[in-house]
């Protein structure tokens, strides 16, 4: 094995999770994060996020030894980036990119790398994200050679492999999943499959660094047309008086059909995201995939609305109140089922825009999170069986499974998932 000791940057979703997994075998793992919140938490052999199985996997790494948590990067034979790679801000209608996070982890490793190293960038990205991190190597350390100037002779290979995982079930796919392995070189690559062997039982497919990063977008961009076309639907059977749960039940029932689920938008970190990656680089060739993500950027606002004119119908029922006497719950926080993720959530930016512009109170009932990040203020968190007996309007946004289990009946009742 030429690798002993495994540094993986960025401890968030994908990092911690798959640093474990390494440590796991009895290989020494190196974490590193400037959150220095997260590398005390996970030093103490916890775990600072929530996905099953994870805590166990964590503590037992860290108590035998295996797995560390620090600010600064150390020595190793392979880096792995797990940072994130958001968009821009600015005022352009097309996110931009935002290469950043990768840039600062790539100038922190190169002090620390030597010849013979591997590394790996994990974090979703453009295509091209790969060779532009090479540079960036390259430039910090003119006295080693990289892949894009020697080739297969290279002193540090660097290859891309995007993750494929499911949050909630991140342990179990991490081992179970194929891999996409994107070499700069063939040597790149080979290196990438002997390390991800470690434990991967899936196939690890080689192909090359560009059509590895387009691959990942090309996945959650197909989901994202997918998920387009049922939000639209459900605008439609709206409109047109039509259940879309049982229209999409009975379409389904053709063999060769399968449409997805609505919702109140689209969240998380990679489906909400990654279609603009291909929207930002090909804008002029990516018509169907834009047209998705002006899809489903805009439910968020159609369930909004839905939300006023349950208010405005309540109010026209018990004309002695206001809205100021009407109180709005929201189930659902997380961009998800059954997590307590809240990245580019629409159910969170949803109920924060309710909060904003109604004069009532707004309560959230989110079984996963037991406090509110410090920068939402603008309503509390509640419990469900209160949600129930005291409010007036009821918006369903996410289908956890403590909601399967009860039900609200209400006449002022906005059910984006379709259980109650």
């Amino acid at each position: 094995m030429s690798f002993n000791t495994i540094s993986v940057i960025g401890l968030g979703y994908i990092g911690l999770p798959t640093a474990a997994m390494f440590a796991s075998r009895k290989i020494k793992v190196v974490g590193v994060d400037v959150n220095k919140h997260a590398v005390n938490t996970i030093n103490r052999g916890e775990i600072h996020i929530v996905e099953p199985d994870l805590d166990m996997i964590v503590h037992a790494a860290v108590t035998e030894g295996y797995l560390k948590a620090t600010t600064s990067p150390e020595p190793a034979d392979a880096f792995l980036i797990a940072v994130p790679t958001p968009f821009k801000n600015n005022d352009s209608t097309i996110p931009e990119p935002d290469l950043s996070y990768i840039k600062k982890a790539s100038e922190a490793i190169a002090p620390v790398l030597k010849k013979g190293d591997l590394v790996i960038l994990e974090s979703t990205s453009p295509v091209g994200a790969t060779e532009q991190m090479a540079e960036w190597l390259a430039a910090a350390r003119p006295d080693l050679s990289f892949p894009q100037a020697a080739g297969e002779g290279a002193d540090v290979n660097v290859a891309h492999c995007p993750e494929r995982v499911l949050p909630g079930h991140v342990v179990r796919e991490l081992v179970e999943n194929d891999r996409v392995i994107g070499g700069m070189t063939a040597k790149c690559s080979a290196r990438a499959v002997e390390l991800y062997k470690t434990f991967v039982q899936g196939e690890c497919v080689i192909t090359n660094a560009r059509t590895a990063e387009m691959a990942k977008l090309t996945e959650n961009s197909c989901r994202d047309v997918q998920i387009a076309f049922a939000n639209e639907l459900s605008i439609i059977c709206d409109k047109l008086d039509i259940n879309v749960w049982e229209l999409i039940s009975l379409a389904n029932r053709h063999p060769r059909i399968n449409i997805l689920q609505p919702g109140p938008g689209v969240g998380g970190h990679c489906i909400a995201v990654d279609p603009w990656f291909i929207v930002s680089q090909t804008p002029e060739q990516a018509q169907i995939i834009h047209t998705a993500r002006k899809v489903n950027d805009s439910k968020p606002q159609w369930v909004i609305d839905k939300v006023k004119l349950a208010i405005a119908d309540f109010l026209q029922a018990n004309p002695a109140k206001t809205a100021k006497d009407v109180t709005v719950a929201c189930y659902g926080l997380a961009f998800k089922p059954d997590i307590d993720d809240l990245r580019e959530s629409p159910a969170l930016n949803i109920t924060k825009k309710i909060a904003a512009l109604h004069s009532g109170s707004v309560i959230a009932i989110e079984p996963n999170i037991i406090k509110l990040p410090n920068s939402i203020s603008s309503f509390n968190l509640s419990t469900f069986n209160n949600a129930k007996e005291n409010a007036d309007v009821h918006l369903l946004l996410v289908d956890h499974k403590e909601f399967k289990n009860q039900a609200i009946k209400s006449e002022y009742l906005i059910d984006t998932k379709g259980i109650w």
